[in-house]
C-alpha cells in the first residue's frame, strides 16, 4: 500500500511503499476513498517544518470502506462507508475501542458523499467551538479567516446558533465564498480597515462574540484585530493555528472581556459528531462548493505546493485514492 509521508527537509511530502497494516482486535481496517488536507495544521505544522513529521500526523479527515475488523469492535461492520480521524494512506488502521478522540470512526449515511464526509472531522470541532461560545438569536459574531475553519464555524453558527455573522478576510475567493454559503456580511480586510468595517456593521457596539480562525503568520495581526472588534462583556475565542511570533495580548483591551483558546469539551464530542453528520447530510455545510480542488494521491507534493504557494487560489483540497 502506499501512504504520504514528511521526510526531514521543509517542504517535502513524497509517496511510500509499506506493507498493509496487521489491525489489533480493537481497530478497524479502513481502505481509503477521499481525504481532505487540512491547511492549518497540514502545512504551518508539518509541510514548512525542517524535521521528518511521524506518517499518523500527516493528516486527520478520512472517508473510506471498512474492510477488516477487530474482534473486539462491535459497533462497525465489514464493507460499511465510514469518515475516520486518520492520515493519508491507502489503507489505515484506526483504534475504535481505546481512542483518545471518540469517536474515531463514524459510519455514514448515503446521503453523505465520501467527499464531504472528509469534512466530519472539522465540522464536529466548528459544531463544539460554536457551542462554546453560547452565541444566540440575538447575538453578532465576527469571524476573521474563512478557511476552512472558519467557513465551517461560520456555517455551523448561522445553522444552530442562528446569529448575525460577519466573515472577515483578506483573500477574494474566500471572501466571496463567505457571502455565497450564507455570512451575513463580509469584509475584505486587502479593501477596507476591518476593525472599521465591523464598528459600522455594528452600530459602533462591536461584536458580542469574535472568533479569531487565522492560520499561519498572520495569525498575530488578526488576533491584534479582533480585540478591537468585541464589546465589553464580549467573548474572543482564537481557534487558528498562527506561527511565527507570540500572540500580542493588549491588557488594556481585554479587561472586560473573555478569552477562550479553542477549548474543545470532550464531553460533547460524540453529540458534536452526530451534529456534524446531520448538517453534512442536510448539505448545511456546503462542501461542494468549499472544494476547489481535487488530486490523485500520487501527486501529494502538488497538492500541499498549491495550498502553500497559491493560496488564493485554493480553498479545500481533496486526495483522491
Amino acid at each position: 500500500m502506499k501512504r504520504v509521508i514528511k521526510p526531514e527537509g521543509a517542504y517535502h511530502v513524497e509517496i511510500e511503499d509499506v506493507p498493509l497494516p496487521e489491525i489489533r482486535q480493537t481497530e478497524v481496517l479502513i481502505k481509503t476513498e477521499r481525504t481532505l488536507i487540512s491547511r492549518g495544521s497540514e502545512i504551518w505544522r508539518r509541510y514548512v517544518r525542517e524535521e521528518a513529521i511521524d506518517h499518523q500526523r500527516m493528516g486527520y479527515s478520512l472517508a473510506g470502506t471498512i474492510v477488516q475488523v477487530g474482534a473486539q469492535v462491535d459497533d462497525l461492520s465489514m464493507g460499511e462507508r465510514v469518515a475516520a480521524l486518520a492520515p493519508h494512506a491507502e489503507y489505515v488502521a484506526v483504534e475504535v475501542v481505546n481512542a483518545g478522540n471518540k469517536p474515531s470512526v463514524v459510519s455514514l449515511p448515503d446521503a453523505v458523499t465520501s467527499e464531504a464526509a472528509t469534512f466530519w472531522p472539522l465540522t464536529t470541532s466548528s459544531v463544539l467551538w460554536m457551542r462554546e461560545t453560547g452565541a444566540g438569536p440575538n447575538d453578532t459574531m465576527v469571524i476573521l479567516g474563512q478557511g476552512l475553519v472558519g467557513s465551517c464555524c461560520m456555517q455551523v453558527a448561522r445553522h444552530l446558533q442562528n446569529c448575525r455573522v460577519i466573515a472577515v478576510d483578506a483573500l477574494d475567493l474566500r471572501c466571496d465564498l463567505a457571502d455565497q454559503l450564507g455570512a451575513d456580511a463580509v469584509v475584505n480586510a486587502s479593501k477596507t480597515d476591518p476593525i472599521a468595517a465591523v464598528k459600522k456593521l455594528t452600530g459602533g457596539l462591536r461584536a458580542d462574540v469574535v472568533v479569531e480562525a487565522v492560520g499561519g503568520r498572520a495569525g498575530a495581526q488578526a488576533f491584534a484585530q479582533a480585540q478591537d472588534m468585541v464589546r465589553r462583556g464580549g467573548l474572543l475565542q482564537v481557534v487558528g493555528l498562527y506561527e511565527g511570533e507570540p500572540l500580542p495580548l493588549d491588557s488594556s483591551k481585554i479587561q472586560g472581556k473573555r478569552l477562550i483558546g479553542g477549548y474543545l469539551d470532550s464531553a460533547y464530542r460524540p453529540q458534536g459528531s452526530d451534529t456534524a453528520i446531520q448538517l453534512l447530510m442536510e448539505d448545511k455545510i456546503q462542501t461542494e462548493a468549499m472544494v476547489t480542488h481535487r488530486f490523485d494521491f500520487e501527486d501529494a507534493a502538488e497538492a500541499f505546493d498549491l495550498l502553500y504557494t497559491r493560496l488564493n487560489e485554493a480553498m479545500a483540497v481533496v486526495m483522491v485514492w
